[in-house]
């Protein structure tokens, strides 16, 4: 199987370095994209949302349309901003290294190869018969959160179609959801005093300790509320369950200073098919209860909700996207939710049927040291897209 396109492109992508916290390459990437589609003979858009954030850097959301007159589109959701490269790699984090069947390089996984599949997928179709036309979005900022990347041409644009299809996923399964996430702290409240005279001082810590060991048994509670979407392949459960995780603690200023204020935050996630809402007043319900038993000063205060999501797997998309993996791969996949979430609850909350197959895996070390992906996922990923809309 000839793949010098793929990974020629791949190589070109991976070169520029597009982590989200620095967005120094968000430009020269999203000209990349543009370029290459334009060549391909399709029709670029690009909609910037920098001008939406305090920062004022540019922040390129490339739209790139095969329209075959079809009545259907389906929209390919995908991202070209990383994390940062971290430190310790064995291959070149930005200079792609192909070893055996693994192309190595930061964004190989997550997102650029989706990107390439895409592409490749619409440049076959651009010569071959689709029934349903293509609209490719590749966006920034998806890895704080995708306000201002699918977010954006959403909600801001007006991006629509008749389906929607999240590559940056795994090629093994077919996600059917997502979970949605409440972020929140917890702030305990004492007193401030001299380490030398502890009797004239409350310290938070102490107070602290007891009320988040009962937060424990709050995440025992979340364990038990079982989602009717099975789980993806290696969890601890069949199917999706509740999760709440003390994530961080801070307190005090200097050792010889007991401290008045001791905030932990969290992470409460939300089954595919639960109740955002009702989770987080259930929460705050629980909190109170918590707080009025021990007998402190505490406040709740909820930073980010983002909401899951759960498409029937009786939808036409997720029946047309089975058949289509199963001829190219020979295999039936999995229908399963995903533990965390994607910017697809962007496209379910507006009622585009979404389902998520994309090319990292597993163990391909995203976010990690020397990421990798599988080129025969690439492939596959780019065969599946071709075989699903030449028999939509």
């Amino acid at each position: 199987m000839d793949t010098s396109y793929e990974l020629d492109l791949l190589s070109h992508l991976v070169q520029i370095d597009t982590n989200a916290n620095t967005k120094t390459g968000y430009v020269k990437c999203s000209e990349l994209i543009r370029k290459e589609a334009q060549e391909l003979g399709m029709r670029t858009r690009i909609y910037d949302s920098g001008d939406h954030c305090d920062d004022k850097k540019r922040r390129p959301n490339v739209v790139v349309d095969l329209d075959v007159g079809a009545d259907e589109t389906i929209l390919l959701a995908t991202h070209y901003d990383t994390v940062p490269e971290g430190t310790g790699w064995k291959h070149a984090p930005f200079k792609m290294e192909v070893v055996g069947n693994c192309a190595f390089g930061r964004g190989t996984s997550d997102d650029k190869g989706a990107i390439v599949s895409a592409l490749s997928a619409m440049k076959e179709l651009s010569h071959n018969h689709s029934r349903v036309n293509l609209t490719l979005l590749a966006t920034p900022d998806e890895e704080v959160g995708g306000r201002l990347g699918i977010g954006y041409l959403v909600n801001e644009v007006g991006v629509r179609g008749d389906a929607a299809i999240v590559l940056d996923t795994s090629s093994e399964m077919i996600s059917i959801g997502a979970s949605g996430v409440i972020l929140g702290s917890i702030t305990v409240k004492g007193k401030q005093g001299h380490g030398g005279y502890p009797h004239m001082a409350v310290n938070a810590i102490n107070l602290s300790l007891p009320l988040l060991q009962q937060l424990r048994r709050y995440s025992k509670l979340r364990e038990n509320i079982r989602s009717n979407v099975p789980a993806p392949p290696g969890s601890p459960y069949k199917f999706i369950r509740g999760r709440f995780s003390l994530t961080m603690l801070r307190s005090g200023e200097k050792e010889n200073i007991i401290p008045g204020l001791c905030e932990a935050r969290f992470d409460l996630r939300v089954n595919p098919d639960e109740d955002l809402t009702k989770v987080r007043r259930g929460f705050g319900r629980y909190f109170e209860r918590l707080v009025r038993n021990q007998g402190v000063k505490a406040r709740l205060d909820f930073i980010e909700m983002n909401e899951g999501y759960f498409t029937d797997p009786s939808e036409r998309l997720v029946r047309r996207l089975v058949d289509a993996v199963n001829a190219v791969s020979g295999k039936s996949p999995p229908l399963a939710g995903e533990l965390g979430g994607n910017d697809g609850r962007y496209f379910a909350a507006v009622g585009i049927p979404v389902v998520g197959f994309g090319p990292s895996r597993s163990d391909t070390r995203f976010h990690g040291v020397d990421e990798f992906v599988h080129v025969k996922d690439l492939m596959l990923v780019k065969n599946t897209i071709v075989n699903l809309c030449t028999n939509w």
